[in-house]
């Protein structure tokens, strides 16, 4: 019922869209990921992905966070850095993200780059990277984007669009051309990843799901046909689409 009534609110059958994705030739094989450990293949796919000019913000990536009380919700935010210890971004340390991040340090990360067909979901812990390194990062922004950050209480209610363009004023004003704009309740957090999940889009559906986690269960074992051996700590395996 509810299928229906969403049907005739839209002038469009989305039960209908279909995108074509990779064809067999383009299967992703486990032997195409070498070394066997997700940060270097995860690189190549960024990489592919920053070289595709239809995508324009190839380091855009879903955040989801969740309450103490496990409590969902999800937005869009920039990578800014990727290392073997993980993935990393910014933001407003009174933001709602950021409130719950300190409840719950569980997050998830997806990237989906559709003109590649690509995504790669990651499951982990966030922490704060330390101050130095949010203030340095944070001075090499564009300055309209330094006083932005701290003309915005993010996620706060405000009264109106002229409060912030105000207030954005009122501290240009107030620091002049060349003054240095202080560092807000801003930073950095890094998400420590236990999984890493690469998928690839096949037209026929039957798509490919390669995923790379540091921990197994006590009942499970490394038997080379379902559950592979990794390098630096990693297992990985296919998954059924």
């Amino acid at each position: 019922m509810l299928f229906r009534v969403f049907r005739r609110m839209s002038s469009v059958d989305i039960s209908a869209l279909r995108v074509k994705y990779r064809e067999k030739k383009d299967i992703l094989l486990e032997s195409s990921i070498e070394p066997k450990e997700p940060f270097q293949f995860f690189k190549k796919w960024l990489d592919d992905a920053c070289n595709t000019p239809e995508i324009i913000e190839p380091n855009a990536m879903c955040l989801a966070t969740a309450t103490r009380d496990a409590f969902p919700s999800a937005r869009f935010v920039l990578l800014k850095d990727v290392t073997v210890d993980g993935f990393t971004f910014f933001t407003n340390y009174e933001s709602r993200k950021a409130d719950e991040l300190a409840e719950n340090p569980n997050v998830a990360l997806a990237f989906y780059w559709l003109p590649l067909r690509r995504s790669v979901r990651i499951e982990g812990q966030a922490e704060k990277i330390p101050r130095a390194d949010s203030e340095a990062y944070f001075h090499q922004r564009p300055r309209a984007s330094q006083i932005g950050a701290l003309a915005s209480p993010q996620s706060r209610p405000i009264p109106s669009r002229e409060y912030l363009d105000h207030k954005e004023q009122a501290i240009k004003d107030e620091l002049g051309p060349d003054g240095v704009v202080p560092l807000p309740n801003w930073g950095g957090y890094l998400v420590r990843p236990q999984i890493i999940e690469f998928w690839q889009g096949q037209t026929n559906r039957l798509h490919d799901r390669i995923r790379f986690r540091k921990n197994i269960c006590p009942n499970e074992k490394v038997d080379g046909e379902l559950l592979h051996q990794g390098e630096n700590g990693w297992v990985y395996e296919r998954l059924a689409p």
